[in-house]
């Protein structure tokens, strides 16, 4: 049954207050907006058939006059993750657009931290392994990395020492910094002979957990000029993918990103508060 009305995760900043306001980890309850929100982009942004991305986003689509219109359908929406068969173990992966004929070809994994610090780097063995595991049966595979912190600042909440991701005079700790660094090193595989054990893709982002901003991204770390910041991480994620697949696989049409039609109801049911861009903070594929 389509629904006028958009659903609740269509902008990052909406996933983000979840994740920064949720008091349990259980169920995944913090984690799980930002799979939604990174479903509906993969869609709405990324131009991938809503049939394609598991979990399976609350739109469908309708071909009138040979164009393609984006609907919101709260009927379609399915929460259950995708289980790739990776070269080492299966693994279920948070986000997975597959394309038929060819299996998974663009993937994403989501992370959050909001507390322990220090222990961060000890994550590495699991990032390293996911992506060497699933890139060795699918060498092919666009995969990302996002990995969310909340941004504690010292003095604004009672917090133990492990738990200060933001000191009093506003400095990153060290030990977010030293992960920064660290992940720098697993970010930009780019051909698919590349090192398996590197992302495609990579982000990093503190998340601001009080106040006003938030579920706002904390704006002074990582630098804009950083290769992990957020803002750079769909736009790798589709430019790669663009270069693996139909660029090679010219004449495979069904592995083109589609365009939707400007005049979609669910583009329409976006505009009743501005245009899509503004109202989305991305800009929605459509030709």
């Amino acid at each position: 049954m389509t629904d006028p009305h958009p659903p609740p995760f269509l902008t990052l900043e909406a996933a983000l207050r979840e994740f920064a306001t949720a008091t349990s980890t259980q169920s995944q309850q913090h984690i799980r907006p930002i799979h939604s929100h990174v479903a509906l982009r993969l869609a709405l942004e990324g131009g991938f058939h809503p049939d394609e991305i598991t979990p399976h986003p609350p739109l469908g689509v309708e071909t009138r006059a040979g164009r393609q219109r984006l609907i919101f359908d709260p009927g379609a929406e399915k929460r259950e993750e995708c289980t790739v068969l990776g070269g080492l173990k299966s693994k279920s992966v948070d986000v997975v657009v597959s394309k038929a004929g060819v299996g998974p070809v663009l993937a994403v994994s989501v992370k959050g931290t909001g507390n322990a610090f220090r222990n961060l780097t000890n994550r590495m063995e699991e990032a390293i392994g996911d992506s060497t595991n699933l890139h060795i049966m699918y060498p092919g595979l666009v995969y990302g990395f996002l990995h969310f912190l909340k941004a504690n600042q010292q003095g604004q909440a009672e917090l133990s020492p492990n738990d200060v991701a933001i000191t009093e005079n506003g400095e990153v700790v060290s030990a977010i910094r030293r992960y920064h660094d660290v992940l720098m090193g697993l970010a930009g595989r780019r051909l698919v002979r590349n090192d398996y054990t590197r992302y495609e893709a990579v982000a990093l982002a503190l998340v601001i957990p009080h106040g006003k901003s938030l579920g706002q991204i904390y704006q002074a770390f990582p630098p804009v000029d950083s290769p992990l910041h957020v803002g750079k991480f769909f736009d790798r994620l589709y430019a790669t993918y663009d270069l693996r697949f139909p660029y090679v696989g010219a004449s495979m049409t069904a592995l083109r990103r589609h365009e939707w039609a400007p005049e979609s109801p669910a583009f329409q049911a976006i505009q009743s508060s501005g245009p899509p861009e503004s109202a989305l903070g991305y800009h929605p594929r459509t030709g």
